[in-house]
């Protein structure tokens, strides 16, 4: 079950989330360190998987690892990108949490570096984007850690999930458990959410959306 953007608002009204978005100057006038950027414009991450840009190959070794592969679409000068480097990269059980489950690639929105789709076909960054429908800077496209499953298709075709924009980390973690607990084939991402909340209201907490 593919979540878009209409889903996840459907879903943070369900879970009676705030929907405010991050203030895109918050990040550069915080204290937070501001992130390093690559030689193309965007924010770097050591941990990113160094891809050779073909998917499959990837999609391989993220399942011999036993973890899923999932692709980061990002822009020069995005401010949402910053504030996902800035804030949720920077939160230890973010970050724990795709170490442990998920190899992530970073790919330019705008980029001309040729990539290879799991059908085959090679084609620039931005052409990807096009054909998987990548819209907006973030996106993260989730895909199964089952090689076979993407054998021949598109990425547009084989993806179990997707972060349509930025989430605040409350939710971004939410998504990587939705997808790494297999709920993606279950339920939709607004239903997981719900009842996320609905049971930390039973044991008393208070998530902390930021």
């Amino acid at each position: 079950m593919v979540l878009n953007r209409r889903r996840f608002l459907a879903s943070c009204a369900l879970a009676g989330a705030t929907l405010a978005l991050p203030d895109p100057g918050a990040a550069a006038t915080s204290e937070l360190p501001e992130p390093e950027v690559s030689d193309n414009g965007l924010f770097a991450q050591p941990w990113f998987l160094d891809s050779f840009m073909e998917l499959n190959d990837d999609l391989t070794e993220a399942s011999k690892d036993g973890k899923f592969l999932a692709v980061l679409f990002e822009q020069r000068g995005c401010p949402y990108c910053r504030e996902l480097h800035q804030v949720n990269f920077a939160k230890k059980d973010v970050r724990n949490y795709l170490d442990a489950h998920f190899k992530v690639i970073q790919l330019d929105m705008w980029g001309s570096r040729e990539v290879t789709d799991f059908d085959g076909k090679a084609m620039p960054e931005k052409d990807i984007a096009i054909r998987w429908g990548v819209n907006f800077t973030p996106t993260m496209v989730f895909f199964p850690n089952d090689p076979a499953a993407a054998k021949g298709k598109t990425g547009k075709q084989v993806e179990i999930a997707r972060m349509p924009g930025y989430f605040k980390p409350f939710h971004f973690l939410s998504m990587l458990e939705y997808v790494r607990e297999g709920k993606n084939t279950k339920q939709h991402f607004q239903r997981f959410l719900q009842d996320k909340f609905k049971k930390l209201e039973a044991e008393g907490k208070t998530p902390t959306v930021w």
